[in-house]
């Protein structure tokens, strides 16, 4: 018996939504794995470029002012060269070592229970009318802690909201939106604006070799975009789905779940303690780059200079603020016994990123080709050409942009390999036309997050469809899908728009992000 209460047109909306996600999740099961894709492509450049080698083509690079040369990757000394440096040019990819020092100071925090405390803490004093807000807030902020989001603050919003009264699965689809939705929005950088960094350099760089990318090259739009998001969020929680998901019938079991929400106080003092040693730490760092002579600073005092210190410690500094709090909080949580402990939630961190790193040999692998054979010069500016030619503003050519990522999103989940993928192509096309490669890493970020909630290929989608049956036994995909889908296209329209309208105001993307580039 159907234990959701709908009417007519509910039910006709639920049938064509279900024939439209079976064929994509048609579609996508046929891709295979990330590190596949890579592998094929690889292949692909290969074959092409020996191809292409052939042909003389009269296309100007407008840095080197050179004609553009394909490169045979087949040739005896191309091989030979792939060979002798395969060791370098994975060990030298640059989000690599990126992600995985982030994530040995995230994990500790992780491990040792300090990161689900503090969001425990952050929803538990919040009131009751800024609940949905703040939980959406909050699932934003747990962007620092990689995959955190999704196995505690997703089902504790279903638990916090069923305790105020309200429907389980009204907090389940707020903090999905968040977790995911709102993915390329935060308060504070995180891994990922790494992560997508050294992707954005590696391509800008196919195009102009000396071009660097800040890592917070996106972070005031990102702080600005979690204020919108939030709203837009809170909005359509209340006014779109809450109406529709409190007519679906609650008959689950989930009893077991109630003590998720629970704070010792061994657990409180330890969270008390850590924090003051977290906000010291930050009050250290701040003290030790205030003054002007600081070796934090560039040579001309600047703080946000990319040749500063303290701008090539980011990822580092990450690591600090994190594991020195969560060492302090699993020790005094008693969550830690001996350092063996925290070595042992670092090994565990790291066992969780061997996936990652197999896509990210084959990426390496890929880019390096890719690079090397000219290619993605030669297309890059074939396509600026064609840009020019069609005359289009840059509005339409960086909404061009979302739309793509936000289609190719629903089959290729990974925001990793999408942008593995797409950079090497997208960025020198679009500097060719002027757009900085910040300005096209940041349209990218809402493409991508956008249709991460209604995609059934996103990883952790299934996860949160068993969330959603442990209160209502019949939701399935498609009840899910039915719940986001609201939010994914508020959340397309608007963050488009808010893009746009920041661009035209002037207001900087980030740390030393420009809009524009040119060859000059």
């Amino acid at each position: 018996m159907n234990t959701l209460t709908r009417t007519k047109k509910d039910g006709q909306e639920s049938r064509l939504m279900s024939g439209f996600l079976n064929a994509i999740e048609k579609a996508g099961n046929r891709l295979p794995e990330p590190a596949l894709i890579f592998f094929y492509f690889l292949l692909a450049v290969m074959g092409l470029s020996a191809v292409l080698s052939m042909v003389e083509f009269d296309i100007v690079n407008p840095v080197t002012q050179q004609s553009v040369q394909i490169n045979n990757l087949l040739s005896a000394e191309a091989l030979t060269s792939t060979l002798a440096n395969m060791v370098t040019t994975f060990t030298g990819f640059a989000p690599l070592g990126i992600v995985l020092v982030a994530m040995l100071g995230v994990g500790v925090a992780e491990s040792s229970g300090f990161i689900n405390v503090a969001l425990k803490k952050m929803l538990r004093v919040t009131p009751k009318k800024l609940l949905t807000p703040m939980l959406i807030f909050v699932a934003m902020f747990s962007h620092v802690a990689a995959d955190a989001g999704y196995v505690l603050v997703i089902p504790l919003g279903a638990i916090i909201f069923m305790s105020a009264g309200r429907h389980p699965l009204v907090g389940i689809a707020a903090a999905f939106s968040g977790v995911s939705g709102g993915f390329a929005a935060n308060m504070v950088p995180t891994g990922n604006d790494a992560l997508l960094q050294g992707f954005t350099q590696a391509a800008a760089q196919l195009l102009d070799s000396t071009y660097t990318v800040n890592t917070l090259c996106n972070l005031f739009f990102g702080i600005a975009s979690s204020i919108v998001i939030t709203l837009v969020g809170w909005w359509v929680t209340e006014r779109i789905v809450e109406p529709r998901v409190s007519k679906m019938t609650l008959d689950g079991d989930f009893k077991h779940d109630e003590d998720m929400s629970h704070v010792s106080a061994q657990e409180s003092r330890a969270f008390n303690i850590a924090g003051v040693v977290m906000i010291l730490s930050l009050v250290a760092l701040a003290a030790a780059a205030w003054p002007q002579s600081s070796m934090l600073r560039s040579p001309d005092g600047s703080l946000t200079a990319y040749s500063a210190p303290i701008m090539k410690s980011i990822v580092p500094l990450i690591f600090l603020i994190f594991i020195i709090p969560g060492i302090v909080f699993g020790f005094a949580s008693r969550r830690f016994k001996t350092g063996k402990d925290v070595i042992n939630s670092m090994n565990d961190s790291m066992s969780k990123m061997g996936s990652y790193m197999v896509m990210a040999f084959f990426c390496a692998m890929f880019i390096k080709a890719f690079s090397d054979s000219n290619i993605g010069t030669l297309v890059a500016l074939a396509g600026a050409d064609g840009l020019k030619a069609m005359a289009l503003p840059g509005e339409a050519t960086i909404i061009g942009m979302i739309v793509l990522t936000a289609v190719v999103n629903l089959l290729i989940g990974s925001a990793s390999a999408k942008w593995g993928l797409l950079s090497p192509i997208m960025v020198p096309m679009l500097m060719a036309v002027g757009i900085s490669p910040e300005l096209t890493q940041a349209a990218f970020r809402i493409g991508d997050s956008s249709t991460n909630i209604i995609t059934p290929l996103m990883v952790f989608f299934p996860l949160v469809v068993v969330y959603c049956q442990r209160y209502v036994k019949g939701a399935g995909v498609g009840t899910l899908v039915s719940m986001m889908m609201p939010y994914s296209i508020a959340f397309f329209v608007t963050w488009s728009l808010f893009l746009l309208a920041w661009w035209g105001l002037g207001m900087p993307l980030g740390v030393a992000a420009p809009y524009t580039w040119s060859a000059g």
